[in-house]
């Protein structure tokens, strides 16, 4: 399953990323959209775990949660248009 998070800390790395969903299961893959031109992020991402029970556990427990001083937004992410 893919988890959206949102609200990141610019200065976030996607292995602080991949550490911190760790705590909820196999982290497949971490990965921290950043802008084309400048190279710094844009403050989102996506978290691929390797099972939808430890995604949703994962949504359920970092929802809201503080991560590198900013409270994080994640959710399910919607498929691409």
């Amino acid at each position: 399953m893919n988890v959206y998070v949102g609200n990141l800390s610019y200065d976030l790395s996607e292995e602080d990323l991949k550490n911190a969903f760790g705590e909820y299961g196999e982290v497949t893959s971490a990965k921290i959209v950043s802008d084309r031109y400048s190279g710094r992020s844009k403050g989102f991402g996506f978290i691929e775990m390797s099972s939808d029970d430890e995604a949703k556990a994962a949504i359920e427990g970092l929802s809201g949660k503080e991560l590198a001083g900013r409270a994080i937004v994640v959710n399910e992410a919607r498929p691409r248009r």
